[in-house]
């Protein structure tokens, strides 16, 4: 695939929408337009444009039925693979960061 076909790793990452969208599919693996609106907190609009490039660079896909679109995390994928392991971890982190704040127990 030629240079400028590919999507960069920065478009995706440095977009919020994007990001958040990417979170919620790799925890849930699969949600429908309404679904991801109501997690993500943007309208109809932005998600469906984020939705759209988060398709064309392979991340994501989508199921039709009729007019109802689910859009399902690529697991196949290898740079989604690594994304939903990066998450994974950031996650993991996190919540360790935060039992430690919290004054939890010290892993």
């Amino acid at each position: 695939m030629p240079a400028e076909d590919t999507v960069k790793l920065d478009e995706i990452l440095s977009c919020r929408g994007k990001t958040r969208i990417l979170m919620l599919l790799a925890e849930t693996n699969e949600l429908n337009i309404t679904e991801i609106m109501k997690n993500v907190g943007l309208n109809h609009s932005g998600i469906n444009s984020h939705l759209k490039q988060l398709e064309e660079a392979g991340l994501v896909k989508q199921k039709r039925f009729g007019r109802i679109r689910i859009y399902k995390y690529r697991d196949e994928d290898p740079r989604a693979q690594a994304l939903k392991a990066l998450i994974q971890v950031w996650n993991d982190e996190a919540g360790r960061r935060s039992v430690k704040v919290n004054g939890g127990p010290d892993k």
